[in-house]
């Protein structure tokens, strides 16, 4: 695996990089409160198939890119660093990933910047104008969003690491037994528990209200695949069932019933290979 860091306007971001040089790339965009380490069990599997990783660090996460202002996080500034980070490497548009926020980011870049987006693989998250419009009509949405506030509080990163961290390895708990060793959760804490790590990460929060004022992000062309886990609380069926309404590309449903909301981790094969059958459909394309 080849680190690189990668300067964009003043930020400057970790970035892993592997698999063949000259294969179709996938952007990997990790969510909260993870890291580009999240997809470790996802990336071996694409260098198999004969595909090239980039999994940054996102903004907030990496050490050199963690700006101060809750303004700094807007999703437009977001997807600006993976479009930046695409050029930075010489790719002129790659095949698109992510994992809860990542999710998000990715959604944006489908429907505002198709020209860099050859397929969409949105883990987790539906589009976030189904989730927004179910939160405003469908009571298990507004059920299911209900941390999200919470998570916007300004001293929420204050709580999450009081006791040791007890709120922030609690969440990971969720993910269920067995997902995470303790090794790698307390990989996590101590990465978030850095100064300034977990206030950055929430940032995301606070900068980009999920149940605020519609995004509007509009309709995203590219071939799309969504990931979603029924077990999931966060989401709704109404805002899975809307999702294809705002896809106008080639659109593929993949329910995961036996996974949580940490797909990556607990379904790295099955994640693994909606990516690479998606990918393989594009055939053709200019890499």
């Amino acid at each position: 695996m080849t680190l690189q860091r990668i300067s964009l306007g003043g930020l400057t971001f970790d970035v892993d990089v592997e698999g063949e040089a000259g294969g179709p790339a996938v952007l990997l965009l990790h969510g909260f409160p993870h890291s580009r380490h999240s997809w470790a069990g996802v990336a071996p599997i694409l260098h198999e198939a004969g595909l090239r990783t980039v999994a940054p660090d996102q903004r907030g996460y990496s050490d050199g890119a963690r700006p101060g202002r809750v303004a700094d996080y807007a999703l437009p500034l977001l997807a600006g660093d993976a479009l930046g980070l695409l050029d930075a490497l010489g790719i002129g548009s790659a095949h698109v990933v992510g994992h809860d926020w990542g999710a998000a980011v990715a959604w944006y870049l489908g429907a505002r910047h198709p020209r860099r987006v050859r397929s969409l693989v949105a883990l987790a998250i539906p589009h976030l104008d189904a989730y927004q419009h179910a939160f405003q009509v469908d009571e298990e949405q507004r059920a299911g969003s209900k941390y999200v506030e919470m998570l916007m509080a300004p001293d929420s990163a204050r709580d999450f690491l009081a006791d040791d961290a007890a709120g922030l390895r609690a969440w990971f708990a969720q993910a269920g037994e067995g997902v995470l060793t303790p090794a790698q959760v307390d990989g996590y804490v101590r990465k978030h528990a850095q100064p300034g790590v977990l206030d950055a990460a929430l940032n995301w929060y606070r900068a980009n209200n999920l149940v605020g004022e519609p995004f509007g992000f509009g309709p995203v062309t590219v071939p799309t695949t969504f990931v979603w886990s029924p077990s999931d609380t966060a989401v709704s069926k109404l805002s899975v069932e809307e999702t294809p309404q705002h896809v106008t590309g080639p659109y593929r449903l993949v329910p995961l019933p036996e996974t949580s909301h940490w797909q990556p981790q607990q379904a790295p094969e099955e994640v693994a290979r909606e990516i690479v059958r998606l990918v393989g459909t594009q055939k053709g394309e200019a890499r």
